[in-house]
């Protein structure tokens, strides 16, 4: 069981109302094709287009390896106006309690100063995605991660302290990237103000009504957390599991940290966490460290390094995290596309392979292991775009289906955030949120919007 840690957004109220789900009448389209992919490793090219109602019939070899159905978009909100960066963004999907499926989005700027906070929207269906209303999520039916004692817990981010309002500890370095606005400066985790320690966790007790905030504790002595812009942030951002073991496993990011040899690695890493308590203490298993394929990434050297993994606790037992190192968009800040890279660990993330690049570009990628055997892979940025792989490893992937139009220019933030949400609505299917920024209003101007769609794939 998964939960996406982007803070405890379920509970908010937006509004009242239903949405239009803006169903086009177009014709269902069938496609064939051919995989084209294989053995040419991270290129960005795009894919297989599926804007609407499509069927495709996926080859690989010359033979049908894949029948694949992606449901017409529904339209869950639209923006009435022009919105700036962070609005209607960033959407997540989850269940209730109740089993009625609850969808959140940004309606906040993206900056550090919005961290925690409530200014999102809140949409829930009752009938597994036909119809969406516009309401208010009672906190009791917040699912969370339902823990063996009968407990729920889900992780928070809480409003980040001002620097002046701290008493900080020694500063043990700084990030120098010459190509953002601002830079990180450093401290050791252990040595900073005990508000900044640890992590914030809702917790609602079995049989209980009202979520209580837990502060668990972090052990790490080699990790570090950063200031930034003037504020000093907690963030435990990424997936948690069980493993095999029935403990918890996150793997999160942003990772700092000094390494064995005493230096200050000032590249983001991605860092697992394990606890036996549910969730009340964490300890250190294993970090999976920023190493750039500089031969396929020529300004990986430069790059901010690993951020917003995704983890999936494989059939076998394995973990395979899925990693994203897009640095900006290029041209105002930052290096521009990257490739995802992949990485297993098979000893419930204490040790990990070699990560390996795999694509030629991709943000906030989400891992989903279907129980028909299909493990699925959703990023973002050009557009959206959805992989499959069913070697067990997830280290061979169809062609990307694209889920809206667009092209490899550099400001793909123009068309989608690229951020998704995935969850499975049955063996062989699963729903999928996402970002369009190009939806036309009724008066054919492009607005903002989040959209939803159903994907069924069936191997043969």
């Amino acid at each position: 069981m998964k939960v996406y840690l982007l803070g405890f957004l379920s509970a908010i109220l937006i509004g009242c109302g239903t949405s239009n789900n803006n169903k086009s009448i177009q014709k269902e389209v069938n496609t064939s094709w051919e995989e084209h992919s294989k053995g040419s490793g991270p290129v960005l090219f795009h894919g297989i287009p599926a804007y609407g109602k499509t069927t495709i019939n996926y080859k690989r070899n010359n033979k049908t390896a894949f029948k694949i159905k992606l449901s017409e978009p529904v339209l869950l909100d639209l923006a009435d106006k022009p919105e700036p960066w962070g609005f209607y963004q960033f959407p997540t999907l989850s269940r209730l309690a109740n089993g009625s499926i609850n969808a959140n989005w940004s309606l906040h700027e993206d900056n550090i100063q919005s961290y925690g906070t409530t200014d999102v929207g809140s949409a829930i269906s009752k009938d597994e995605g036909k119809t969406w209303k516009i309401q208010k999520v009672d906190s009791s039916l917040v699912s969370g991660m339902l823990m063996p004692s009968g407990d729920r817990i889900q992780v928070i981010d809480k409003k980040p302290i001002k620097v002046e309002d701290l008493q900080l500890p020694k500063v043990v370095g700084k990030t120098n990237f010459t190509h953002r606005k601002s830079n990180f400066t450093f401290y050791r985790l252990h040595a900073l103000p005990a508000s900044r320690q640890g992590v914030y966790i809702n917790r609602l007790g079995k049989g209980e009504t009202k979520w209580q905030v837990d502060h668990a504790s972090l052990y790490d002595p080699q990790a570090l957390r950063y200031s930034f812009r003037g504020y000093v942030p907690v963030v435990f951002w990424g997936d948690i599991h069980f493993a095999a073991d029935k403990s918890l496993v996150a793997g999160i990011y942003p990772g700092y940290h000094i390494t064995d040899s005493g230096v200050l690695d000032w590249q983001m890493g991605v860092f697992f966490y394990r606890s036996t308590d549910e969730g009340r203490s964490w300890k250190i298993q294993g970090r999976i460290p920023y190493e750039p394929d500089v031969t396929l990434d020529t300004v990986g050297k430069r790059r901010i390094g690993f951020s917003e993994p995704c983890y999936e606790v494989l059939p076998d037992g394995s973990f395979l995290s899925v990693i994203r190192t897009t640095d900006g968009d290029g041209i105002t800040n930052g290096l521009g596309n990257g490739p995802m890279y992949y990485s297993r660990s098979t000893d419930l993330g204490k040790t990990w392979t070699k990560p390996k690049a795999f694509t030629g570009a991709g943000v906030m990628p989400r891992l989903l292991q279907l129980d028909n055997g299909v493990l699925v892979l959703s990023s973002g940025r050009p557009g959206v775009q959805l992989r499959f792989s069913t070697d067990g490893k997830g280290e061979v992937w169809t062609d990307p289906i694209e889920m809206m139009p667009h092209d490899n220019g550099l400001k793909q933030d123009e068309i989608s955030c690229g951020y998704t949400g995935i969850i499975p609505s049955g063996p062989n299917r699963f729903f999928i949120i996402y970002s369009d920024f190009k939806h036309l209003n009724e008066a054919k101007e492009p607005r903002k919007s989040i959209k939803f769609r159903e994907v069924i794939i069936n191997k043969k």
